[in-house]
C-alpha cells in the first residue's frame, strides 16, 4: 500500500497527463457510462468501441469512460478527441453507427458530420467563426445548450474516469485538501466558505460557512460530518450524477469540511436505489484509503477522518436533516423539533454538520481559487452557480449547471432548446415536489434564492420540470400533493392530516365533485399546513397547490364550475370532439383510437362517438391539425343519453 505525500500529487498529475496525451495516440474515445447512458445501452457501445478497433487492427487509440456528459436524453453517447482538434460528440448510437463514427473519425480521423452533435445549431441564431476545426460541425462553447452554461461543481463532467484516483488527481484533485490540512486552520478555512458566500445547494439555503462556523464551536469531544446523497425529489438526479462521475470531489469536499469543524467520522447517506453511485462511491473510499488520503494521519497531516457509505430505503422524509440522522442512527426516519440544532446535537447527541453532494462538490475549488473567485458568479445573496436537472416537455433534457441570476427564459429556451414539438410553455415547477409552479410571464425572473421565492416557488435541490399546454394544472397539484401525502412521516398532525384532506379536495375537483368555496378552502388548509408543520416536508407541501391557484385559478373554476378540463387530462371533465371546419380527414385520429370511436371517409371530416370513445387523449395528441378539441365533461350530454 502506497501512502502518498503532498509532494505526490504533483508527480501522479504529470505522470497521468503524459500518458493520456491525446498527441501520442491516433485518437481518444470516452464512452460516457453515468446511469443514464448504461440504461441506454452503454456497455454495449463500449464492446462495439474495442470489437471496431480490433478488427481493424487498431492499438493506438486511447479508449476511457467518464460519468455522465449532461445530455441525458440522448444517450448512449461517445466523444473523439483526434490530436489538434475539439472534441466532437456523438449521441443516441446504436452499433451501426457507432462503428462509421469509429473508423471514420477514430481511425481516420475525419468527424461524421451527419451524427454529430449539434443541437440543431442550423436553426440557432449562432454567430460562426471563419475557421472551423470540422467543416459543418460548431465548436462546443458556440451552441447555446453550452455557452450559458459554467461548470464548477461539474467541473469534470464527462472527462474524467469516474473510478480512476489518478485521473481525479490530474485534475488537481486533493489539491485543495492538502492546503486546508497543511496551510490553514479551521477559522481560514471557515472564513473563506463564508467569504464565497455558498449556501446549502440541499433545498434550504442555509449559509455553508455560517454552519460549519456553528459546528466548529460547539464543544464536545467527538463530532461529525454527513453528506446528503438522499435525493428523493421526483426528476431530480443533480447529485446522483456527482456521485456516479466525481466520487472523489465528495470525499475531498468532506475532508475540509472535516477539518474546519473538527470532526473525525463521516457517513454518505444514500439512497439504495442509486447502485451505481454507491458502487463508484464505496470504490473512491476504499482507494482513498489505501492511498492515506483517508483514514489516520492524512497525507502525513495528522489529521484523522474515516468515511462510510449507509444506505437509505427511499424514504423521502430522509432528505430531512434530523430524519436522515435518526436514520442513521437505526431508528425510523422522522424529524424531531428544533432547537437544538444539529450543530450542537445532532447524530447520537454530538455536534454535526450536513451538507449535500452539490455543496460538497463545490468546496474544492473555493479552498483552491478562493471565496472571491466563487462569488465572482452570481449575484451578491445567491453567488456562485447551481446545477438543475432540466426534465419535462424540453428538447434538451439532461444534467446543466448556470450561474446565479440567470433568467428562467434563457435556462429552458437556449440551454433547453425550447419546448418539444413545437407546443406552447405552460409553466415550470422547481423545487421538487414541495416547490411551485411558474407560469409563462414570469420566465424573465432570475434564478437565485430571493426571487424565486417571491414567486411563491423555491430553487430546492435543484429539480426544473418543464410543462408545456397539454398539461392540466389541478391535476399537476394533485400528482405531487399525492408523492408528499404519501411520503409524510405521520409524526405531525398538520403534515399527516392536513395533506390527505386537501388531496382528498384535489381529487374532488378533478373527478367532477368539486362546489363553491373549495379554492378557498384550499387556500386556508395551505397556510395552516405550512405554520404548524413540524419539518420542511409538511412546511413546503403546499407550494404547488398555492402557485397553481395563483397563476391558473381559471382552471380551478373551470373544473368546479363548468366541470371542464381544458387540457382534457382529467377524464371526467373531458369530450373530445373534431372540429369539422379543421379536420382534412387524413384518418391519422381514425387509425389510432384504440376503440374504434372515430369514423369518417378519407379526405371528409371525422366524428367521435361519445358512447364509445373512453377518453384516452390518444387523437388529441395525434392529430397535426389541431382538429380535435376538448369540450366540457356535458357538452354531448342530450345525444350521448339518446
Amino acid at each position: 500500500m502506497q501512502r502518498l505525500t503532498v509532494e505526490d500529487l504533483e508527480r501522479i498529475k504529470k505522470e497521468y497527463l503524459e500518458r493520456q496525451d491525446v498527441s501520442k495516440y491516433r485518437s481518444k474515445v470516452i464512452v460516457h457510462m453515468g446511469t443514464c447512458g448504461e440504461a441506454a445501452g452503454a456497455c454495449e457501445i463500449m464492446e462495439v468501441v474495442k470489437d471496431e478497433l480490433s478488427r481493424n487492427g487498431v492499438k493506438d487509440v486511447l479508449v476511457t469512460t467518464s460519468g455522465c456528459a449532461g445530455q441525458c436524453s440522448r444517450e448512449p453517447m461517445i466523444t473523439i478527441e483526434v490530436n489538434g482538434r475539439p472534441p466532437v460528440k456523438y449521441c443516441d448510437l446504436n452499433e451501426k453507427k457507432t462503428r462509421e463514427i469509429i473508423k471514420q473519425h477514430a481511425i481516420e480521423g475525419e468527424a461524421v458530420v451527419k451524427l454529430a452533435f449539434s443541437q440543431g445549431w442550423e436553426n440557432q441564431d449562432i454567430e460562426r467563426r471563419e475557421v472551423t476545426p470540422y467543416d459543418g460541425i460548431p465548436l462546443t462553447d458556440e451552441l447555446p445548450i453550452f455557452k450559458h452554461q459554467v461548470l464548477r461543481a461539474l467541473r469534470n463532467k464527462g472527462i474524467t474516469d469516474p473510478e480512476s484516483l489518478e485521473a481525479y488527481i490530474a485534475r488537481d484533485g486533493y489539491r485543495a485538501a492538502a492546503k486546508a490540512l497543511f496551510e490553514m486552520t479551521p477559522e481560514d478555512i471557515i472564513k473563506e466558505v463564508k467569504y464565497s458566500g455558498i449556501r446549502g445547494r440541499g433545498g434550504a439555503g442555509f449559509p455553508t460557512g455560517l454552519k460549519w462556523e456553528l459546528c466548529h464551536r460547539a464543544k464536545g469531544d467527538l463530532k461529525y460530518i454527513l453528506c446528503n446523497g438522499d435525493e428523493g425529489d421526483p426528476g431530480a438526479y443533480m447529485d446522483r450524477s456527482i456521485m456516479e462521475g466525481d466520487p472523489h470531489v465528495v470525499l475531498e469536499g468532506m475532508i475540509i469540511g472535516a477539518k474546519a469543524i473538527g470532526a473525525s467520522k463521516g457517513y454518505i447517506y444514500v439512497r439504495a436505489e442509486y447502485p451505481l453511485a454507491v458502487r463508484r462511491l464505496q470504490r473512491a473510499i476504499d482507494q482513498a484509503k489505501e492511498h492515506g488520503l483517508l483514514g489516520e494521519n492524512i497525507l502525513g497531516s495528522g489529521f484523522n477522518l474515516d468515511i462510510e457509505i449507509y444506505q437509505g430505503a427511499g424514504a423521502f422524509v430522509c432528505g430531512e436533516e434530523t430524519a436522515l440522522m435518526r436514520s442513521l442512527e437505526g431508528k425510523r426516519g422522522m424529524p424531531i423539533p428544533r432547537p437544538p440544532f444539529p450543530v450542537n446535537k445532532g447524530l447520537w447527541g454530538k455536534p454535526t454538520v450536513l451538507n449535500n453532494v452539490e455543496t460538497y462538490a463545490n468546496i474544492p475549488q473555493i479552498i483552491l481559487r478562493g471565496g472571491s473567485w466563487y462569488r465572482s458568479l452570481g449575484t451578491e445573496k445567491s453567488t456562485g452557480t447551481k446545477v438543475f436537472a432540466l426534465t419535462g416537455a424540453i428538447n434538451n433534457i439532461g444534467l446543466i449547471e448556470v450561474p446565479m441570476g440567470i433568467p428562467l427564459k434563457t435556462v429552458i429556451y437556449d440551454i433547453g432548446g425550447g419546448i418539444k414539438k413545437g407546443r406552447k410553455f405552460k409553466a415550470v415547477q422547481l423545487g421538487g415536489p414541495s416547490g411551485g409552479c411558474i407560469p409563462e410571464h414570469l420566465l424573465d425572473t432570475p434564478v437565485t434564492y430571493e426571487d424565486i421565492m417571491k414567486t411563491g416557488a423555491i430553487v430546492g435541490s435543484g429539480g426544473m420540470v418543464v410543462m408545456d399546454d397539454s398539461n392540466c394544472m389541478v391535476n399537476v397539484a394533485r400528482f405531487f400533493l399525492g408523492f408528499t401525502a404519501d411520503e409524510s412521516c405521520g409524526k405531525c398532525p398538520p403534515c399527516r392530516i392536513g395533506t390527505r384532506v386537501m388531496l382528498d379536495k384535489l381529487i374532488d375537483i378533478t373527478e367532477g365533485r368539486g362546489k363553491d368555496g373549495d379554492i378557498e378552502l384550499l387556500e386556508d388548509l395551505a397556510r395552516e399546513i405550512i405554520k404548524t408543520s413540524l419539518c420542511g416536508l409538511g412546511q413546503t407541501a403546499p407550494n404547488p397547490i398555492l402557485t397553481t391557484i395563483r397563476y391558473f385559478r381559471d382552471e380551478y373554476e373551470a373544473h368546479i364550475h363548468q366541470k371542464w378540463c381544458k387540457a382534457g387530462v382529467c377524464r371526467e371533465l373531458s369530450t373530445f370532439y373534431i372540429d369539422k371546419d379543421v379536420c382534412t380527414g387524413c384518418t391519422v385520429c381514425a387509425r389510432n383510437c384504440p376503440v374504434q370511436a372515430i369514423s369518417g371517409e378519407k379526405k371528409k371530416p371525422h366524428e367521435i362517438d361519445q358512447s364509445v370513445c373512453i377518453k384516452c387523449r390518444t387523437c388529441y395528441e395525434k392529430c397535426k391539425f389541431g382538429a380535435v378539441k376538448v369540450g366540457p365533461r356535458d357538452m354531448f350530454k342530450k345525444e350521448v343519453q339518446a
